[in-house]
Order: structure tokens, then C-alpha cells, then sequence
């Protein structure tokens, strides 16, 4: 696959909007290329047949329509990994837009050799992160393939351009998006992020409508819900006792959060770019998975692997977050992150109310927690507090070899 060559055939990331069907009809002027669409379901709550419609409309022969159910390996194969190392960007943000990317990137490869496409296309403007992610997606599976991507290419100035163009090719507009929307939204299983427009000023706040996730905290009930996640090997398997598939549990996890107000998150972040956004975020069930999989790593994991596994999860985050999911070194630290998890099994109860979501309980067969070293009753075996004496004394040993130092200084 070179790019030194106009593109023959161009495998779409088609979400069946406005946006993406102006771009596929650009690809075929601009280029007479032959377009193959591919729209993945994440979980973003939309009717996706219309998608297959819209692009049978516009000349896309039926067999060079993708329309691929991918929630499954979402969460399996992506999501969890994600999770097991606790993963927040910027000690706030669960990732949600961006573990999708290098999924919609593989699956976008794939079609592309399946259909011997010579290069893909994508609809993220030139001012994102989503740029970044998908195309070091691509080059990372497939080195020489084409990118294309229009927001970075096209004439266009202005948003009245893009529509005098729909019209001029009879792709259908709806009327609300003939004005301005007053947000952005990508949304999947995980998570629903909102941008621009009526939230670009952080100093005001969002107003509710843009909440499409979870009810607000003051709204949820007044009696909390109280629910038993299972954990096998650091990934949630059941809920109340009831197994699961990933994306199942999710789902079910989104609707408790949904219910009980959690998960929202109002952000000032640094994109890669070298901007500041701000965004509103929802994620309901991510949000209650990770208090969750943090309370049955607290009995569990020892704790230098753990403060370790805390110090590489900034690390994590930020190879995620811009792109580097397909890295040798998200590799490597996945391989570190994965083999902490063998022991993380068992099940915590949380507490799911008004917003918030606690931890109140969390047993294990591999516990490390015992009750009777920490136990303030005297005659525990294992532990003599006399010995702490000495631990404190070596400890101090260099803290006390420079108060000498500035004391002898200061005099």
C-alpha cells in the first residue's frame, strides 16, 4: 500500500452524519475514488441501520458496507485492559474517547486489506487528539497505507461552505443541523464526552441538557442501591452473582450509574496538541468499575506492586490518551500491569448513591489483609512493637546525619 498515488479505494470512517456523509461524497469527487464505508458499533446508544441506508443512497455498493457489532471486544480487549491499571488521565478523565480509537483503527486495517483498499479516511478535525490516535493507529498496523483526512485538506472555511456543498450533491440535511448544534458528541460504551460551542467558556457551567448519561445527583433517590461486583483476575465477571460477558456487565453497570446520578465530570485537560479543552464527561459504569477494582486490589495486591502499578499508570494513561495503544512500551507495561493481576479475585459490595460510588466491603480467597497483625488487642504473633523502635531509628538515620549537618551550618 504506497501513498505516493492518488487513492483508488478508500475505506471511510462512516458514521452515517452530516459530517462523514459530505466526506465520503468529497472522497468521490475530489479523488473518484471508490468509497467502502465502515461504521463500528461501540455502544453509542444510535440506531445504526440508517447508516447502511444513507450510504446505499450515495452509490456505496452493498458489499463495500461495514456495518461490525464490535461492543464485545470493546470491552474485552480494550476497556478492561485499561481498567486493570486504574487508568485516569490527569487525575480525572477514564479515557472513554480514547480507548475507542485504536479499535475503529484496527478494524479499519483489517477491511482494508480484506477489501485491498489503498487507503482510509477518517472525520476528526485538525485541531484533536482523534487525529492523532487514529493515524498512529493506522501507521502502527499498516506502515505505508494512505491517510486521508479532509478537515486537514479540504477548501472549506466555513460550515456554510460544507452545507452549500451537501446541497449542491443532494445529501440530505436535517434541520437541526443546518444551525450551528450547540455541542459535540462521541459517545460509546463506556463513556459520552461533550465539546464546543455552549461549553467552550469554563467558567460557566454546563447546563444540564448536555447530560445525556446520568440523571444529576439531586435527582437520584434518596435510598441507596447496594450492589456485589465479582473480580477474576483484575476484570469484573458478575454482578450480584449473576455472570456476565464485558459488555453486558457494562451495560448493566452503565444503567446502576445512570440510576444513581455517577460518573459526570466537568474537565479543563491538555490535549497532545499543545491546547487547553474543556469537556463534560459521562461515565457511569467506568466510574463505579474503578472504586470497585480499586477495592479488591486494597486487599489483594501487595504494596509495593501496587504503589509501583500507580506510578506506571500515569505513564499508561498518557500512552493512551495520545495515541500509543499499539506501542512497545503500552506493551510492555500491559505485560507488567497484567501479571499484577493474578491474585485479584473476589467480590466487593459498593454503595451507589447521589453521585457517588463507595466502597463498603470486599472479601477474597487471596486476601493479604489479616486481622490479626492489625488488630490493636495485644498478642499478635507475627508482630512485635517493640521492633518498630529500630525499623524508625534506621529510617531517621539520614534525616538525623543532615539536621547535624545544618545545625553545625547554622552555628
Amino acid at each position: 500500500m504506497s501513498a505516493n498515488h492518488a487513492p483508488k479505494k478508500v475505506v471511510l470512517a462512516y458514521s452515517g452524519g452530516l459530517d462523514t456523509s459530505i466526506i465520503l461524497k468529497w472522497l468521490q469527487t475530489e479523488y473518484g475514488a471508490e468509497v467502502i464505508t465502515f461504521t463500528a458499533d461501540l455502544g453509542q446508544g444510535e440506531e445504526l441501520a440508517p447508516a447502511r441506508e444513507k450510504a446505499l443512497k450515495m452509490g456505496i455498493k452493498p458489499e463495500n458496507i461495514f456495518i461490525d457489532d464490535l461492543r464485545e471486544e470493546f470491552v474485552r480487549d480494550y476497556v478492561f485492559p485499561m481498567f486493570r491499571a486504574n487508568t485516569v488521565y490527569e487525575g480525572q478523565y477514564l479515557l472513554g474517547t480514547s480507548i475507542a480509537r485504536p479499535l475503529i483503527a484496527k478494524r479499519q486495517i483489517e477491511i482494508a486489506r480484506q477489501m485491498g483498499a489503498d487507503a482510509v479516511c477518517h472525520g476528526a478535525t485538525g485541531k484533536g487528539n482523534d487525529q492523532v490516535r487514529f493515524e498512529l493507529g493506522y501507521y502502527a498496523l499498516e506502515p505505508d497505507i494512505r491517510v486521508i483526512a479532509p478537515w486537514r485538506e479540504w477548501e472549506f472555511k466555513s460550515r456554510e461552505a460544507l452545507l452549500e456543498f451537501a446541497e449542491k450533491h443532494q445529501i440530505p440535511i436535517a434541520k437541526d443541523k443546518r444551525g450551528e448544534a450547540p455541542f459535540s458528541v462521541d459517545a460509546n460504551l463506556l463513556h459520552s464526552s461533550s465539546e464546543g460551542k455552549v461549553l467552550e467558556d469554563p467558567a460557566v457551567e454546563a447546563p444540564e441538557f448536555v447530560h445525556q448519561r446520568t440523571l444529576s445527583p439531586e435527582d437520584a433517590p434518596d435510598t441507596p442501591t447496594v450492589i456485589t461486583i465479582g473480580f477474576e483476575k483484575g476484570d469484573a465477571v458478575s454482578i450480584n452473582g449473576e455472570a456476565m460477558s464485558p459488555a453486558t456487565l457494562l451495560t448493566a453497570l452503565n444503567q446502576y450509574g445512570h440510576d444513581n446520578g455517577i460518573g459526570r465530570l466537568d474537565l479543563v485537560e491538555n490535549r497532545f496538541v499543545g491546547m487547553k479543552s474543556r469537556g463534560v464527561y459521562e461515565t457511569p459504569g467506568g466510574a463505579i468499575l474503578l472504586a470497585a477494582h480499586r477495592g479488591i486490589e486494597s486487599i489483594t495486591l501487595d504494596g509495593g506492586a501496587m504503589h509501583l502499578k500507580d506510578e506506571l499508570a500515569v505513564k499508561y494513561a498518557h500512552l493512551i490518551y495520545n495515541g500509543f495503544w499499539f506501542s512497545p512500551e503500552r506493551e510492555m507495561l500491559q505485560a507488567a500491569i497484567d501479571h499484577s493481576q493474578t491474585k485479584v479475585s473476589g467480590t466487593v459490595r459498593v454503595k451507589l448513591y447521589k453521585g457517588n460510588a463507595t466502597v463498603i466491603g470486599r472479601e477474597s480467597p487471596n486476601s493479604l489483609y489479616d486481622q490479626e497483625l492489625v488488630t490493636f488487642e495485644d498478642g499478635a504473633v507475627a508482630y512485635d512493637q517493640k521492633d518498630a523502635a529500630g525499623f524508625i531509628k534506621l529510617n531517621a538515620l539520614r534525616l538525623r546525619v543532615l539536621a547535624k549537618r545544618d545545625n553545625r551550618d547554622r552555628g
